[in-house]
């Protein structure tokens, strides 16, 4: 009887940091929001508590950790 192929599992720290969208592309939310706020000005946290897209250097690599996602 032929071997299974083994498949890849989730990494699952990286499932928690990214989320891939509909079209592919894979979101990230910022650093920085955690704590020493008080130093921080309102339109600076306001811009933290938004999610950016991740660059294309780093793409190929999360979507691998991801092989259940869409590619």
């Amino acid at each position: 009887m032929p071997k299974a192929i083994a498949r890849s599992k989730t990494k699952k720290s990286v499932a928690k940091r990214f989320k891939l969208t509909a079209t592919g592309k894979v979101v990230r939310s910022k650093a920085g929001r955690r704590h020493l706020l008080q130093s921080k000005s309102s339109k600076r946290k306001r811009k933290m508590g938004k999610s950016v897209v991740v660059d294309d250097t780093d793409v190929s690599r999360i979507k691998l950790n991801l092989p259940f996602g869409l590619r």
